[in-house]
């Protein structure tokens, strides 16, 4: 069995997977370990080796038995890691691991949200995305939080208890939240904000969708908002909406799609290099 990992440092936490491979990662892939961890202002780069040291402890491996490092987000300059993925191609490939029926990736993170249309076997076909000072992010949405007073962890469920949300009009995340102090003074409760919110940033990244002519089948959330109930169910209403055969998922482990996705290419770029002699060594 030929063992890799991938490292995925985001903005706002790092993810490691370790998996071990049967020829040359074409069949028989076995996901050993993972672990992540929240970067909340800490040195993202000696985080990422913490949690890599950490998921090859709980796989019960060493350092030289991984015969291949992969890096994607913002990990290209780790100096102990064999190579690096563009994070599109590693959540593309890892969003069909976690779920083979994908047709489309929707990767939500802290500063962006990215549509990605994909094949069966992980391909990037086309991709749209939003920008960065757009309020359809995951730090917009951990800013409103913070300032109602509520954690992370409560924002899906408190959205789905609106009973007359109201939209954020604003593009620009510091005008929405003006808007959203707005309707704090108006006596707006946090689930219908909530609620609101999720349906805007639902707008916008259906239309990336559109954009990327993704018309039909089955999308995968990915990134750090993938798991949030809320922002689910708002795609899904806003696809219904919109007349489309599409329907949005999440899977426990789509944080992760990232690291998968590196790792995967990673096992194929060492089989790749171990035909033709020339394989790159991590320090």
């Amino acid at each position: 069995m030929t063992m890799t990992a991938g490292i995925d440092v985001g903005t706002g936490a790092v993810k490691a997977v370790v998996f071990g491979f049967e020829d040359g990662g074409a069949s028989g892939i076995e996901w050993l370990s993972k672990h992540t961890a929240k970067i909340r202002q800490r040195d993202p780069f000696r985080l990422a080796r913490q949690t890599f040291d950490t998921a090859l402890e709980e796989a019960g491996v060493k350092k030289q038995d991984i015969a291949y490092i992969a890096t994607t987000g913002e990990a290209e300059s780790l100096t102990f890691s064999t190579g690096h993925f563009y994070s599109m191609t590693t959540h593309a490939r890892g969003g069909i691991h976690l779920m083979p029926s994908a047709r489309a990736v929707l990767d939500i993170g802290a500063l962006h949200g990215r549509a990605i249309s994909v094949d069966g076997r992980g391909k990037v076909l086309d991709y749209r995305m939003t920008s960065q000072c757009a309020s359809g992010s995951g730090q917009f949405l951990e800013n409103i939080a913070r300032y109602l007073g509520i954690t992370q962890e409560e924002i899906g469920e408190l959205s789905l208890q609106a009973d007359n949300p109201e939209k954020v009009s604003s593009i620009c995340a510091v005008l929405a939240e003006t808007d959203v102090i707005n309707m704090v003074s108006r006596r707006i409760s946090a689930p219908n904000i909530l609620k609101g919110i999720h349906l805007s940033m639902a707008a916008r990244l259906v239309k990336l969708l559109r954009a990327n002519r993704v018309m039909e089948g089955d999308v995968l959330m990915t990134g750090g908002l993938a798991l949030d109930i809320g922002l689910r169910a708002a795609l899904n209403e806003e696809l219904a909406d919109r007349n489309v055969s599409i329907e949005a998922f999440s899977h426990p482990d789509s944080i992760y799609a990232g690291a998968i996705g590196a790792a995967i290419w990673g096992a194929f770029r060492y089989d790749k290099l171990a035909r033709l002699g020339r394989l790159a060594k991590a320090s």
